[in-house]
């Protein structure tokens, strides 16, 4: 294997090394977190205290609430969520988990990553155009992401909605690049042995994440393109006086944003399966069967977008067949989750940081998935359409798949990167009020919604049917406890560098794990292994009878 002695920008800022690029989208997306929660701190304090200054902020108008919610969605979902889960991970456990020392285009995935980073500058630098960021909401639905312009292309270039479209632009042809790259790697260089049935889920699932994104994106980028000839050239595409039709965007949009969904779902569920059969010492159940679901769940992806545009004025009895659609999506979802649950039937469970996240993220993720079910039906969507119903709803989604996911994966992994392990006290201070603040946040949001609370409006003093009092409560209750998850995180920076001085050194295998990254040193070293791993099973052979020890590497004849 090729040892090159390497230099300070080689090594750290132009890296081909697919270990330092993960690090760089994960540092990266984790940036940009701590933006997207600024920016909900501040039109949650709008929504709790409408007209007073705020703090760390000043006074809020109708034009900045819109934009700063805009922005939110935007950055949780492409350059904190992706990055992260698909991107980050996905680059630092693909090659170690198949046996590889790299990706199979290095410099593409480099090139791939500094694609992304210039999308972070462009986007931030929208903040700062005249007339400041986009502010026609994260769907970017015209005609109110595009009338705010005039049709001139030097008069309206320089504005927040045309930098957001070249951010996203820019965004997806960095995951289109990793999206490739992934799938050559995973292709073309597994280890000897390595055969489709003995990779390890997160492989497959990071893989079918990226086939999802391929095959979704395309409308979209046809649409936002149309969009910016909209904006800027004075074209008509979804201008009804100029014979175009603004629904016309919903389509492109939602069929690659419902999919988008399983892009972040899928790699956190692969994070899932690899952690709860290592903490519960037993081989995962139905290996195969979870595998045939995502594809199931991974085809059905693509088919039941319009659900989202049940008041769109859609054809009902396409609205029933988007809807039976949506329902029957929940069968395979419900039997990995089952799989997962009868993995843990049991087992040896040892309470680990990384288990922990996994458990909760597992019961907050059902809550978010039961209400899936009401939302998938059109006679219960068109009465909580763009309801906080909605709202707290796919909170329940993401953040336990996003976030706790990303938490479950940063403790077990954080081992084998850093080379110590993270600190089990602070981590379990980190989680509860992680936890605990979350469900404050999003379950009351459940029942403000149902009372009819809008999800676009920035200042509700203006309705006195939505000032009463139990509403009101809600949104400062949601609100303080936004704060609070906010803030807690700042628990999980500090154990990440406390840990990294004073941690207790992990060794190879902290865990006693199976997957391949566990047999090199912690920190891996350049070129990962000094001599190719062969493979000889499956990744999830615990407590066999016939074996002292109750795991069994993969490479371990």
């Amino acid at each position: 294997m090729n040892h090159t002695k390497q230099n300070f920008w080689t090594k750290y800022v132009f890296a081909t090394d697919h270990k330092v690029i993960g690090k760089q989208y994960i540092i990266t997306g984790l940036i940009m977190a701590l933006v997207g929660g600024y920016l909900s701190y501040v039109f949650r304090m709008q929504l709790a205290y409408p007209g007073q200054s705020i703090p760390l902020y000043g006074d809020m108008g109708p034009q900045q609430y819109n934009a700063f919610i805009t922005l939110h969605g935007m950055i949780m979902f492409f350059w904190f969520a992706m990055p992260i889960l698909l991107a980050g991970f996905g680059n630092l456990f693909i090659p170690l988990m198949i046996g590889t020392d790299d990706m199979a285009f290095p410099t593409v995935n480099m090139i791939s990553f500094w694609i992304f980073f210039v999308s972070t500058i462009v986007l931030m630098v929208s903040f700062f155009l005249p007339g400041g960021a986009a502010a026609g909401g994260w769907t970017m639905y015209p005609p109110l992401s595009i009338t705010a312009h005039q049709p001139t292309f030097w008069g309206s270039f320089f504005t927040g909605q045309t930098f957001l479209l070249l951010a996203v632009a820019l965004e997806f042809v960095s995951m289109l690049m990793g999206g490739i790259n992934f799938l050559t790697t995973t292709i073309n260089k597994r280890a000897p042995g390595m055969t489709a049935f003995r990779l390890p889920i997160y492989v497959w699932f990071a893989n079918l994440a990226g086939i999802i994104f391929m095959f979704s994106v395309g409308p979209l980028i046809a649409g936002a393109f149309m969009m910016l000839l909209d904006i800027n050239m004075g074209t008509g595409f979804y201008d009804p006086y100029r014979g175009g039709d603004p629904i016309l965007f919903q389509h492109l949009f939602w069929f690659f944003g419902h999919p988008e969904v399983y892009v972040l779902l899928l790699p956190s569920l692969g994070v899932t399966a690899e952690i709860i059969s290592t903490f519960s010492r037993k081989p995962i159940f139905a290996y195969k069967t979870i595998i045939y679901m995502a594809l199931i769940a991974s085809v059905l992806s693509v088919i039941v977008w319009a659900h989202h545009q049940f008041i769109s004025g859609i054809d009902p009895r396409m609205a029933t067949f988007f809807s039976v659609g949506t329902i029957l999506i929940s069968i395979p979802f419900a039997a990995i989750i089952l799989s997962y649950l009868a993995t843990l039937w049991g087992g040896s469970i040892r309470l680990k940081m990384p288990m922990i996240w996994t458990i909760a993220g597992i019961g907050s993720f059902l809550i978010g998935g039961l209400t899936g079910l009401f939302l998938g039906s059109d006679t219960f969507d068109i009465y909580a359409h763009d309801t906080y119903f909605v709202i707290a709803h796919f909170h329940y989604v993401l953040i336990p798949v996003v976030i706790f996911g990303t938490f479950a994966a940063i403790y077990y992994w954080y081992p084998k990167y850093f080379g110590r392990m993270l600190n089990e006290k602070i981590g379990k201070i980190h989680f509860w009020l992680t936890f605990l603040s979350f469900h404050a946040f999003a379950f009351p949001l459940f029942f403000s919604g149902l009372q009819g609370e809008h999800r676009r409006i920035a200042d509700y003093s203006s309705f006195d049917s939505l000032m009463t009092l139990p509403i009101q409560h809600i949104r400062i209750i949601s609100t303080i406890a936004t704060i609070i998850l906010i803030s807690s995180q700042l628990l999980l920076i500090i154990n990440v560098f406390w840990s990294y001085r004073k941690g207790k050194v992990a060794g190879r295998n902290p865990w006693e794990a199976n997957t391949l990254e566990w047999q090199t040193d912690s920190p891996p070293q350049h070129g990962n292994f000094e001599v190719y791993p062969e493979v000889y099973r499956g990744a999830y052979e615990y407590s066999l009878p016939d074996r002292t020890e109750d795991f069994y590497p993969q490479n371990e004849k």
